[in-house]
């Protein structure tokens, strides 16, 4: 174990994929992951195969399409059946441990009736030793910000969004209100020391999963971080005049639109304001990033440690008129990628980026490679490995692919206004460098030309001049969902000689 790698892996929730300075972006300014991705691969097309958290995050741990591992929902039990990358470290001897969260759903028949884990979706990743886990819950961060005299909420999930007084911005003030913590109080920065004291203390080689819940709202961050952005001066907004004009797009876009928690505000200054305090969040997560880097050079564990940065997902931010993540649009989906890979066989790739399509199904068999852990079959993902030493694999995907269930066990409202059973709530998305193609179990499709159209706001997907291309990306979709069904004993045969197994690729 003694010259085992150590993993970092960091998640960043709800961070659009184009928001890193080292991505040009116009305003975001992140300087220690473009230090990061200087030093490491970064990976510009990759992508989210699921929103909201809970499945996003059971296809980044699992290494599994939602088709396959079947935890649709926030709240969907994920099969105690499937292993996680964690489990299959633990076989190796590494002892993988959570600061944060993983929202993952138990299994029912694995637990007690009588268990907490049954009344949250926000569980631990079964084989992962929460260290030091929050979630809509802060206890950890809560008490001890009462420890250190600070005035917490009675209702402690109120604290991630407690506000100084004043007055916000779309009233008149200047800035937008800050968080009544200060910056070296706030969730990010007691997570990020949590993490820092557990490495500084270990004497074995670890795994360390860092789960951040910022950018995630509430849009509060603490000061100087809450005026870092002007909200004037944000970028505009990719949406047609109203949002009755986009919902003419398709039904379930005019379904989403209705509900209040996915509509953006309507007051410009309201939503310009969440947009400046959303990069403000993530300039706050660069820089406590940024002391966790220092922290690993400075104690001799940087040349040892394989980092992995990137997110649940995306967020739309008025783009559509929609808030958070749903649906099919790129902002929901399209998310950062930079692995820092210490080895010395990574060196000549150092710097350099990649414009193939990677997917979050990816991250775990590429951190198992790297320790020398075998690849569960159940994987649909494939290691990075080749990028980080600078080799192009023989064969790689094409696309990107990801899946979108939208149905609500509490709640029937979109099966009655769109006439769908529960099963029937659900899109498939293929999409490449020209176009997407969405698929709905029994709502009309979508096809996007996206080098005429970046931003899909025309379906051309009833165009005859597209019918061809809408044929064709109709049975890739197909293609991939055949190619991707769940294949766990499917490369194994019972003979006379018993047991009989053959390895079996994807690509």
């Amino acid at each position: 174990m003694a010259d085992r790698l150590n993993i970092l892996f960091i998640t960043a929730d709800q961070w659009r994929g184009e928001c890193l300075s080292a991505l040009g972006h116009e305003m975001v300014k992140t300087p220690n992951l473009d230090a990061l991705a200087r030093e490491g691969v970064l990976f510009r097309r990759h992508y989210a195969n699921a929103v909201p958290c809970g499945p996003s995050r059971a296809s980044l741990h699992t290494g599994m399409y939602l088709q396959n591992h079947r935890s649709g929902t926030n709240g969907t039990p994920l099969d105690a059946r499937h292993t996680n990358w964690a489990k299959e470290a633990a076989k190796l001897g590494y002892d993988p441990v959570l600061f944060g969260y993983t929202d993952t759903s138990q299994d029912p028949r694995e637990e007690d009736p009588d268990s907490p884990w049954l009344r949250t979706y926000e569980g631990p990743l079964p084989g992962i030793r929460p260290v030091c886990m929050m979630g809509t819950w802060p206890t950890p961060w809560t008490d001890w910000l009462k420890g250190e005299g600070y005035e917490v909420p009675s209702d402690i999930r109120f604290a991630y969004g407690h506000r100084a007084p004043g007055t916000e911005y779309e009233d008149g003030a200047a800035a937008p209100r800050p968080l009544v913590y200060p910056k070296e109080a706030d969730d990010t920065t007691f997570l990020t020391n949590r993490t820092i004291d557990y490495i500084a203390g270990s004497d074995k080689p670890f795994i360390a999963h860092l789960s951040i819940l910022r950018p995630h709202p509430p849009f509060v961050a603490p000061e100087p971080f809450n005026a870092m952005y002007d909200p004037e001066e944000v970028p505009s907004f990719r949406r047609k005049e109203n949002a009755e004009a986009e919902g003419a797009q398709h039904p379930w876009l005019e379904h989403q639109l209705s509900r209040k928690h996915f509509r953006a505000p309507a007051n410009e200054r309201k939503l310009r304001r969440l947009k400046a305090v959303y990069y403000g969040l993530m300039s706050k997560v660069d820089e406590a990033l940024g002391r966790i880097f220092t922290f690993l050079k400075e104690s001799g564990r940087w040349d040892n440690t394989l980092i992995v940065f990137t997110s649940d997902h995306g967020e739309q931010m008025g783009d559509h008129w929609l808030i958070g993540k749903c649906g099919y649009f790129d902002a929901s989906y399209h998310i950062p990628l930079i692995i820092r890979d210490p080895r010395r066989e990574a060196d000549g790739a150092r710097g350099t980026e990649v414009d193939l399509f990677t997917e979050n199904v990816d991250i775990m068999p590429t951190m198992l490679d790297l320790i020398g852990a075998e690849i569960p079959v159940q994987c649909d993902g494939a290691s990075l490995r080749p990028f980080l030493e600078g080799r192009a694999p023989e064969k790689w995907r094409s696309e990107a692919h990801w899946e979108f269930d939208f149905r609500d066990p509490a709640d029937d409202s979109a099966e009655k206004r769109l006439d769908l059973t529960m099963h029937q709530c659900t899109m498939n998305v293929i999409r490449d460098e020209k176009y997407k193609y969405v698929h709905f179990t029994k709502l009309p499709p979508l096809f996007f030309d996206l080098e005429k159209d970046p931003d899909e706001f025309v379906n051309r997907a009833a165009d005859p001049a597209y019918l061809p291309l809408v044929l064709e990306y109709a049975q890739k979709l197909l293609s991939w969902r055949m190619n991707h069904d769940e294949q766990t004993l499917t490369h194994i045969s019972l003979t006379d000689d018993g047991p009989v197994a053959r390895p079996a690729t994807r690509y």
